[in-house]
């Protein structure tokens, strides 16, 4: 499922996302090619400064909040992760 996520940090990411069981303290939500979203909603590919990984565990404390995209949104990120 594609969703909005705002992290704690004040970004906001466009991505595939799943929750996994796991251990208290452990990450337990699983990135799927998240695209950081800049305030005028263009996309760009999350940590591609950094990594080429397109897959990212992270720990739902850092979650504010997940909602569903504008459906323009959703379907530029479909078209860029094709």
């Amino acid at each position: 499922m594609v969703k909005l996520i705002v992290l704690t940090n004040n970004q906001i990411l466009i991505s595939q996302i799943e929750e996994i069981g796991a251990d208290i303290g452990e990450p337990d939500c699983k990135l799927t090619e998240p695209f950081l979203v800049a305030s005028d909603c263009t996309l760009s590919p999350w940590l591609i400064e950094y990594t080429t990984q397109s897959s990212y565990m992270i720990q739902s404390d850092k979650i504010l909040t997940i909602c569903d995209p504008k459906p323009t949104l959703l379907e530029k990120y479909q078209d860029l992760i094709k």
